[in-house]
């Protein structure tokens, strides 16, 4: 396990350098779409992940499959930030730059992030619900969801805004039953 601090000192100026360059250019928002679409590429490829972290394949080779992937769905920015990523060599460390970068964009529009995670899929009507509440809970101008599905909820959410989380699931509320049983013994 890479230690936090130590990535923190990786990720936090490089997504600082990208948030530089995207206002310098007005392209906070169009960073923030290619961020995401490369966190989804990342996340959804083990292989990816594995062939642009092995420090045996030539710098050369990981550009080209880099460019394979982002030449006509990112800014041309992005991807020159990519390839200076693999000539660091800290292509390992792209999911935290992006993740740090979004983080930068939520601040810089004042949007907060709400994690969700449920036992199903939400409907529009609670996902709305959801974000009038983080609203009304936070005061942020706009709601950030980013959902997941964890069927062992059984039923209702789990709401993380910050440091913040609010737990309304039905595996929560046996918890606290179970909690309440066994100190009323």
């Amino acid at each position: 396990m890479k230690n936090s601090s130590v990535v923190g000192s990786i990720v936090e100026p490089y997504a600082q350098a990208l948030m530089a360059i995207a206002k310098q250019n007005d392209l906070a928002d169009r960073f923030g779409d290619d961020t995401r679409l490369l966190l989804e590429l990342w996340n959804s490829s083990d292989e990816l992940r594995s062939f642009l972290g092995n420090p045996l394949i030539q710098a050369e080779a990981k550009k080209g499959v880099l460019r394979q992937l982002a030449q006509d769905q990112t800014d041309s920015y992005i991807q020159r930030f990519l390839f200076l990523l693999v000539d660091r060599g800290r292509i390992q460390f792209l999911d935290g730059v992006c993740k740090s970068y979004l983080a930068l964009l939520r601040q810089m529009k004042q949007i907060v992030l709400a994690e969700v995670t449920s036992a199903v899929e939400l409907t529009d009507s609670e996902r709305s619900a959801i974000v009038d509440r983080t609203k009304a809970m936070t005061g942020a101008n706009s709601v950030e969801l980013q959902t997941q599905i964890d069927p062992d909820l059984i039923g209702g959410v789990v709401i993380k805004v910050g440091s913040q989380v609010i737990d309304a699931s039905l595996r929560g509320q046996l918890r606290r039953i179970g909690l309440a049983l066994s100190n009323a013994s």
